[in-house]
């Protein structure tokens, strides 16, 4: 798990001490452009900060504990949070519906909040925290928003492959000829997105078929830090990862990733699809304008400012909050257009299940 360092959260901390707690007076109000929202009158809800939120995390822990305190020094507001995997927390969700304690959901990845916006289980996103964000990264439904986003990419070790044998599209490690040379982590969440990226871009016959390769020759890990590591030790020629492994990696000891290079797809091509992670607010949370608040400090400037300033090294996908400086930027990523909300997890997990690889 990749940690924000201390420092750089007692910096964000003591800064933020600085700021007035009126600056988030309320929900539902307009973005004064310094990451925080400002009072719209009597019509807004004022915030209880006696209120304490639960939040059901399936976020980096570090990343969500450090924008929960800056959020509680800020505004006094507590946070309560339960860490849980994607799917895990979403299934939660789902079977505790309106009795449910959560006030927020956050996750790594998009798939887990559409299966509870299926639910009927989220309150739109205050119009003010929506514009904080450009609308590719976030649903068309403005049920939930993202909060940070992470690129597929496809991790070598260039002493088994040479970049002029790379493939151009995720599409032809399918070919035999990549039987045996590529791998991945087919039980996490995170190549589940990507597959459900695959289904929606490319169709279901052309996703079964590759999940069949995948099947017969690719190599199935752990996890992305193991895939990551395997290549990096020359067990596996390529692994489909994210970006943030390999960035988290080389700005600690590059034991892990010394040997590895980073392929990064492009042309609107679904190996180059980046994942949202997102933001909910539950209808049935006791605390709405206090939870809004939250998401909106999140997406804020100050929220995503936090996230560029940590070693967790997503993207931020705030309005005019640029990433961590040692990334591709995001614009140069050709990512393919896909709405968030279309991306079908229950449906991709049937598939690889028919699969045998789940």
């Amino acid at each position: 798990m990749l940690t924000t360092s201390s420092s750089t959260r007692r910096r964000v901390l003591a800064a933020l001490l600085t700021i007035p707690v009126a600056a988030l007076a309320a929900c539902g109000s307009t973005d004064t452009g310094a990451g925080s929202p400002a009072p719209t009158g009597a019509s807004a809800p004022a915030l209880n900060r006696n209120a304490t939120l639960t939040l059901y995390n399936a976020q980096h822990d570090t990343l969500t504990k450090a924008w929960v305190e800056a959020f509680t020094a800020k505004t006094g507001i507590k946070v309560e949070i339960r860490q849980g995997s994607d799917l895990t927390m979403a299934n939660q969700l789902a079977a505790e519906g309106t009795a449910s304690p959560a006030d927020v959901f956050l996750t790594e990845n998009s798939p887990a909040m559409s299966l509870v916006e299926n639910a009927g289980l989220f309150a739109p996103v205050d119009k003010a925290t929506l514009a904080q964000v450009p609308a590719e990264y976030s649903p068309s439904t403005g049920n939930w928003v993202g909060i940070a986003a992470r690129s597929t990419v496809l991790a070598y070790n260039p002493a088994k492959v040479t970049e002029a044998e790379l493939p151009k599209s995720i599409m032809d490690l399918q070919d035999p000829k990549w039987s045996g040379k590529f791998g991945a982590a087919p039980k996490g969440a995170d190549f589940q997105a990507i597959v459900s990226a695959m289904l929606e871009l490319k169709g279901e016959a052309a996703t079964k078929t590759w999940l069949a390769a995948l099947k017969s020759g690719g190599q199935a890990h752990t996890g992305n830090s193991a895939a990551m590591k395997a290549v990096n030790a020359g067990t596996s020629a390529t692994a489909v990862i994210y970006h943030y492994y390999w960035y988290g990696d080389q700005a600690k000891t590059k034991e892990n990733s010394n040997n590895v290079k980073l392929h990064f797809f492009g042309g609107q091509d679904p190996g180059a699809f980046v994942s949202v992670s997102g933001g909910g607010v539950l209808k049935s949370s006791k605390h709405p304008a206090e939870a809004q608040a939250l998401l909106q400090y999140i997406t804020g400037k100050d929220g995503q400012k936090l996230l560029a300033d940590s070693t967790a090294f997503e993207y931020c996908v705030g309005k005019d909050v640029p990433s961590n400086p040692a990334l591709k930027p995001l614009s140069e990523l050709g990512a393919p257009k896909v709405d968030p909300s279309k991306l079908n997890g229950k449906k991709v997990v049937d598939l690889m299940t028919a699969a045998g690889l789940i």
